[in-house]
């Protein structure tokens, strides 16, 4: 009798010991337009990049944009401040031609929202026109503003004088609080400008047209 319940203790210390083996899931991050996210592939961690806008798209979907030569379909998305939580979203869609991505989050593994740093995003609106005042909020610079140009060679694109370098791919550019352009190259050198950018109307039309992750989007 003593002996089994020697044996018997000794069972449950073990099992004190080496813990019940239930996992315990990460807390969701935080993401919007102007939040760093971290691209990846095979378990690797590749691109740094900027989240442009996150919202919901007719169908219901946690979706997000950021610039097309940010990623490619299939791609894990994490936030860049906690990749520790694992990915929270994948690359559904990437369109060279316009250079945009379309991301579909697990809404259970993220809090999205309007705000981050100095922009807010409260809707999408018309392309910017010279001499509006836009700003972007990028993971690299941060929240920058500068005067907007227009559509120079009537190419689908805003170019301003907002100051961007690399990781600022995708960022949102914001007049007020509406979003008219994502952030995807500079010309002649960092933050001298000019910033060129694809307007998010052209976009959200090519979205809608293909029908799939992301068509009907609204940001939140």
């Amino acid at each position: 009798m003593f002996k089994k319940l020697v044996v018997a203790i000794a069972g449950v210390l073990a099992l004190v010991g080496t813990g019940s083996g239930v996992a315990v899931a990460a807390p969701p991050v935080t993401l919007g337009g102007g939040s760093g996210i971290t691209l990846g592939s095979g378990g690797e961690d590749i691109y740094d990049c900027t989240l442009t806008t996150i919202g919901n798209d007719s169908a219901g979907r946690l979706v997000g944009l950021t610039a097309g030569h940010c990623g490619e379909p299939g791609m894990t998305v994490k936030a860049e401040y906690d990749t520790a939580a694992g990915p929270v979203g994948r690359v559904a869609s990437s369109v060279p031609t316009l250079d945009y991505a379309v991301i579909v989050f697990d809404r259970d593994k993220v809090v999205p929202v309007n705000r981050v740093g100095n922009v807010t995003i409260t809707g999408v609106g018309a392309p910017a026109n010279f001499p509006d005042v836009a700003c972007k909020e990028g993971r690299t610079t941060g929240n920058t503003c500068g005067v907007v140009w227009g559509d120079v060679f009537g190419s689908q694109e805003t170019w301003t004088q907002v100051c961007v370098i690399e990781g600022d791919s995708g960022a949102p550019v914001v007049v007020g609080s509406t979003l008219v352009a994502m952030v995807n190259a500079y010309l002649l050198a960092p933050c001298a400008g000019p910033a060129v950018g694809t307007n998010i109307d052209v976009i959200l039309s090519d979205i809608n047209a293909g029908g799939g992750p992301g068509a009907g989007f609204r940001p939140i």
